[in-house]
């Protein structure tokens, strides 16, 4: 039980990691340091969204509108944080 502790421990690392690196690659288009016209920053982008939609679609449903300031990654993260520290406070179920 306790490799299925590392293993849920893991993949919430990697899912926290994708998100920050989507908010980072958002921010750097934004401001036009990223051009979208350039093949491979499309291909990574477009992937990036396909892959964190589902995660973030329910959280935009539930999130009021900002005016063009998206919210869901921070939310995602915030549960992402919330997941790990309960998982962290019941490991003594894993073992």
């Amino acid at each position: 039980m306790t490799s299925l502790f590392q293993i849920l421990m893991l993949l919430l690392g990697v899912v926290r990691t994708v998100i920050i690196i989507h908010f980072i690659m958002s921010w750097l288009i934004s401001f036009g340091v990223l051009n979208m016209r350039q093949p491979i920053v499309a291909q990574i982008w477009d992937g990036l969204n396909r892959l964190l939609e589902p995660l973030y679609g329910p959280i935009r449903r539930i999130l009021p509108q900002m005016g063009g300031l998206d919210l869901s990654p921070v939310v995602a993260l915030l549960g992402i944080y919330a997941l790990q520290i309960i998982l962290t406070n019941n490991a003594a179920l894993f073992y």
